[in-house]
């Protein structure tokens, strides 16, 4: 035994009665040593309670079987969602996830991205539109990089999986009016890139039938002299339902609400949210699935209005 009690790779070679080279060999998968003598030598180094160092294996193999995950934010219930996806593609392959946030601040988020770097992950999955565009292509110059959600401008090394914004825009707007609404608002929550390109989606598709854009950033008077607001997101379509209680306005009677992700929220409220869905699940994978190959991909995928009671 060690020092520290840990035992070593001697202990296992002594247990299992076989050189200590042979050993380090076999915990390498070395092709070198049977699968026979494999097994019997990982049996004994289970039993004895030998835990082999992760880090030391990664840079014999030159790779860490892990995945780097950048998110903005922790509390967003898309956030949640599209982590889960992430984990269980990684999973399927024999990987793990390790993730990581930065609170929307781009130099956290340039942070915390440098630290993954530092470990030599395998690649790396960003989850945000606020990290510095130079930190994004560095990571692509290390190891295959793929921004998810996000709609601007990339470096041609790095890959990207979003929703079509302005396709999900229509189907909102679209909706509202089919449902006899001319005054319709937007709520823009915040300035990220995406709610600007929803924002701007939005007000485009209202000129484009004739009609006033509207858009509020503040939930204050948002709902004043409009029938219908379209969110730019679920959380903020929450905070427009409590508003619109406050101001003793039934919903969909006297305002009609939807919002955009279709996250777990939107069927928690009440009442159920209209919104549009992005497809995650798809959206996990399809990263994954880049990262994985290593090549250059900018897959654009279609959302879909789930119409609930909120509208």
């Amino acid at each position: 035994m060690s020092s520290s009690g840990a035992p070593t790779i001697i202990d296992v070679a002594r247990a299992a009665g076989v050189s200590k080279s042979l050993v380090s060999l076999a915990i390498r998968d070395d092709p070198g040593v049977s699968a026979a003598t494999r097994q019997r030598i990982l049996e004994v180094a289970d039993r004895i309670g030998y835990r082999s160092n992760r880090w030391a294996r990664a840079l014999v193999r030159g790779r860490t079987n892990l995945i780097g995950v950048l998110l903005n934010e922790l509390d967003n219930p898309h956030n949640t969602e599209l982590v889960e996806a992430l984990e269980d593609a990684a999973g399927e392959q024999g990987l793990s996830v390790v993730l990581s946030h930065g609170r929307r601040s781009p130099d956290q988020l340039a942070a915390r991205l440098e630290e993954m770097m530092c470990l030599g992950l395998d690649g790396f999955v960003v989850v945000s539109a606020h990290v510095p565009v130079q930190m994004v292509a560095e990571a692509g110059l290390q190891a295959p990089t793929v921004v998810v959600g996000n709609p601007y401008e990339l470096p041609e090394h790095v890959s990207q999986v979003r929703t079509d914004d302005e396709t999900g825009a229509r189907q909102a707007v679209e909706h509202l009016i089919e449902r006899g609404h001319r005054r319709i608002g937007f709520f823009q929550a915040t300035q990220s890139r995406t709610s600007c390109v929803r924002a701007e989606a939005y007000s485009a598709l209202m000129r484009e039938h004739g009609l006033s854009p509207v858009v509020s950033r503040h939930l204050q008077g948002c709902c004043a002299d409009v029938t219908a607001v379209f969110a730019s997101n679920d959380r903020a379509a929450a905070r427009l339902l409590g508003a619109a209680s406050d101001e003793g306005r039934r919903v969909p009677d006297d305002l009609a609400v939807v919002g955009y992700d279709d996250t777990d929220l939107a069927v928690l409220l009440r009442p159920q949210l209209t919104t549009v869905a992005q497809p995650r699940a798809e959206m996990g994978r399809t990263a994954m699935r880049i990262v994985l190959g290593g090549g250059v991909e900018r897959v654009v995928l279609d959302p879909e209005l789930v119409v609930r009671n909120s509208s």
